[in-house]
C-alpha cells in the first residue's frame, strides 16, 4: 500500500511539472514563428538577447558579387501583455497580437543607401553615393488558426526614397510554440518608379560618369522570392538561427545595366545568447 502511494505522489508529482513545462511552452513566444524574435519566454518586462551571425550575401542591389559579412545579432525588447516594443540594430519598433490570429508590426529604420565602393570590380563607379534615409514599415500577418500553422503576409515600406510593399504566403514546421523550427515564406514584390530607380536607376549625370546607359524604371512588379528561417536552443540560453533568402527580378530590373544577375540570394547563421 505504501509502495502504491509512494507510486501515485510520484506519478502526480511529475503531471505537475509536465503540465507547468507545457504551459510555459505555451506561453513562451507572443507568435511561434522562427522568423520573429521574441526573447521575453511568456513574461512581461525586459529581455535582452545578443548575438553575432554571418551571412554570404550580394555586395548590392543586383550584384554579381557575393561576400562573407559579420552583423550583429538580437534585440532589446519590453513586453507588456500581447505587445512587444523592441530595439534591433537600426530599427526601433512595436508589435502586437490581436485576436490570437492577428501579428501588427510598426518600426522605423534607417537605410544606410548604397556606396559606390560596394564593388570591389568597379561595377559602380562614376555612379555615386547612394542617399541614406529614413523608413518607416508597416506589417500585417494574418493566421489561419491559433496554433499559427499558416498566413498571410502583407508589408510597406515608405521612406524618403521611395515605397516598396510585399505580398507573402507562409507555412510553420514543427510542434513547439515557442518560436523555434523551420517557417518557409514566398512573397511578391512591389515598387513605385522612385523606390525602383533608387537602386536600380542611372540618372544623365551618373550616365555621364559611369559610361553605362541612361535608364529610368517604372514602378510595378519588381521581384518574387523565396525565405526560409530556422531557430532552434542549443542549449537553456543559447539559440542558434539560420536564413536563406532567394529574389528572382522582373525583367525591367533584369534590363537595367545595375543588375548584373536575374536573382539575388543570401545565406547566413548565428548565435544569440538570451539573457
Amino acid at each position: 500500500m505504501k509502495d502504491l502511494t509512494a507510486l501515485l505522489l510520484v506519478t502526480l508529482v511529475q503531471g505537475s511539472f509536465l503540465n507547468a513545462a507545457m504551459a510555459q511552452d505555451e506561453k513562451t513566444a507572443m507568435v511561434p514563428l522562427p522568423s520573429i524574435n521574441d526573447f521575453t519566454r511568456g513574461e512581461d518586462g525586459w529581455a535582452f538577447g545578443l548575438g553575432l551571425s554571418v551571412e554570404y550575401e550580394a555586395a548590392y542591389e543586383g550584384s554579381d558579387e557575393y561576400d562573407f559579412e559579420v552583423d550583429p545579432a538580437g534585440a532589446v525588447q519590453w513586453r507588456r501583455g500581447n505587445n512587444i516594443f523592441y530595439w534591433a540594430g537600426e530599427t526601433l519598433g512595436w508589435r502586437g497580437l490581436r485576436s490570437e490570429t492577428w501579428l501588427l508590426d510598426v518600426a522605423v529604420g534607417f537605410d544606410e543607401g548604397r556606396e559606390e565602393g560596394d564593388s570591389d570590380d568597379g561595377h559602380l563607379d562614376g555612379l555615386g553615393d547612394g542617399e541614406e534615409g529614413f523608413e518607416l514599415v508597416l506589417q500585417a500577418r494574418r493566421a489561419f488558426g491559433s496554433d499559427w500553422r499558416y498566413w498571410l503576409d502583407g508589408r510597406v515600406i515608405v521612406s524618403e526614397n521611395g515605397t516598396l510593399g510585399l505580398l507573402g504566403v507562409g507555412r510553420r514546421f514543427g510542434q513547439k510554440r515557442d518560436g523555434t523550427g523551420h517557417e518557409i515564406a514566398f512573397a511578391v514584390v512591389f515598387h513605385d518608379s522612385e523606390y525602383a530607380n533608387k537602386d536600380f536607376g542611372i540618372d544623365a549625370e551618373q550616365s555621364a560618369g559611369s559610361g553605362l546607359e541612361e535608364t529610368d524604371l517604372s514602378g510595378g512588379y519588381r521581384s518574387v522570392g523565396f525565405n526560409y528561417n530556422y531557430r532552434q536552443y542549443i542549449a537553456e540560453n543559447w539559440q542558434i538561427i539560420g536564413e536563406a533568402v532567394y529574389e528572382y527580378y522582373s525583367s525591367d530590373i533584369q534590363d537595367s545595366p545595375i543588375a548584373r544577375s536575374d536573382y539575388e540570394a543570401e545565406i547566413g547563421i548565428g548565435f544569440i545568447y538570451v539573457f
